[in-house]
């Protein structure tokens, strides 16, 4: 390995985006966010992505083409960040590199099923002469788990609090909730589970009506109503009342789901949006009330963060809890998930364990994570 206490993150997720790339300096117990860099995707790789979700022809041989474009992406965002930090590729141990999911269904039928995050690791280290640590889900999933969230095992190391109990709420395109009771505590164990959608549904919403890619600071939901029916009609998905451990994404909330619901509705169209940034805030708030103990503290990341309905609706509903960004645990909301993903690749290449079987369900500790050497 490497002798660097330097660490690049690249996540890119189920909002379809682009590509977040993040340095790190993780020597010891420390962790510090050195720098950052986003890559927009072009809207012919959102497409082809979008389409991948479902079975396709010659899916198989489009997933593999779009494989290589992506690491191609992921290698020139590398490089951008390095030249502006004015670094070398030998002065970086590794990247961890999530890809991203096309398919993610952990158990078939009641059997071990499967994750799919494309990518193409071994061009990316070719390209970047960096040490690559990719497919981090496949082996917690071996082990009977979800092979997500993955993210708590680095909330807890990071964001732990000596005497407060905290939860990590991220708002992606799915929303995933992490519960880190306090240090002292011995007892509780750290949780972590997908609560709901996140943005993804009331993306897909003001893409198809307002012909852009999201609802900024939710101005255009927040012109409607929430229409309770549908609301209660929604949160009756079974998803909901499944207890953690679980994991969901685009193979269940997805334009056939919400189009299922509203099929018998005539809504005006900002009320379905308005809606749907509750369906999110009640997802979230009902599953803390469920599974998780009393909450001290709140922080929020993730692009859903930086909706401004959606932030102070959460704030309405989750009294006796202060809310709060990540920025004030000095790690910035845009950035929390490619900073994991650079501290899941340390773990890897340390030959430590990085799942939680309390949060993922598998039947133990797990070394994560596919090596591709430089």
């Amino acid at each position: 390995m490497r002798s660097t206490n330097l660490y690049i993150g690249i996540m890119s997720g189920t909002s379809l985006d682009g590509v977040d790339v993040c340095l790190v300096h993780s020597p010891d117990k420390q962790f510090e966010v050195l720098a950052t860099h986003f890559l927009a995707y072009p809207n012919r790789i959102k497409s082809a992505l979008l389409t991948l979700h479902t079975p396709s022809h010659n899916e198989l041989e489009a997933s593999q083409c779009l494989a290589n474009e992506l690491a191609v992406l992921y290698a020139n965002a590398v490089k951008a960040l390095l030249e502006k930090e004015q670094l070398h590729p030998s002065n970086i141990a590794a990247i961890g590199c999530h890809g991203q999911t096309i398919r993610h269904k952990p158990v078939i039928d009641g059997q071990i099923g499967f994750t799919l995050q494309i990518g193409n690791a071994a061009l990316l280290a070719e390209l970047t002469q960096i040490t690559v640590v990719s497919d981090f889900r496949s082996r917690d999933i071996a082990a009977g788990g979800q092979g997500a969230p993955l993210v708590p095992a680095f909330h807890q190391s990071v964001f732990s609090h000596p005497s407060k109990h905290r939860a990590i709420i991220n708002i992606g395109g799915i929303a995933n909730i992490t519960y880190l009771p306090s240090i002292a505590d011995k007892q509780t164990p750290v949780l972590g589970f997908d609560s709901g959608p996140g943005n993804m549904l009331i993306d897909a919403w003001t893409q198809q009506h307002l012909h852009q890619d999201y609802d900024a600071n939710g101005s255009w939901a927040a012109t409607g109503k929430t229409d309770a029916t549908l609301l209660r009609q929604m949160m009756q998905d079974t998803f909901f009342a499944l207890p953690p451990p679980k994991s969901t994404g685009r193979d269940l909330f997805n334009d056939a789901w919400l189009d299922h619901h509203l099929a018998h509705t005539s809504m005006q169209q900002q009320d379905v949006a308005r809606t749907l940034v509750a369906l999110t805030v009640d997802s979230i708030v009902d599953a803390l009330k469920r599974f998780c103990p009393a909450v001290d503290e709140v922080y929020l990341c993730g692009g859903g963060s930086h909706n401004t309905l959606l932030r102070n609706e959460l704030g309405v509903n989750l009294s006796g809890a202060s809310v709060a960004l990540t920025d004030a645990l000095n790690v910035s909301v845009d950035w929390v998930e490619a900073a994991a993903f650079a501290w899941l690749a340390q773990q890897t290449m340390q030959h430590q364990p990085s799942n939680l079987p309390a949060v993922t369900g598998a039947k133990g500790l797990r070394i994560l994570g596919a090596i591709h050497q430089a």
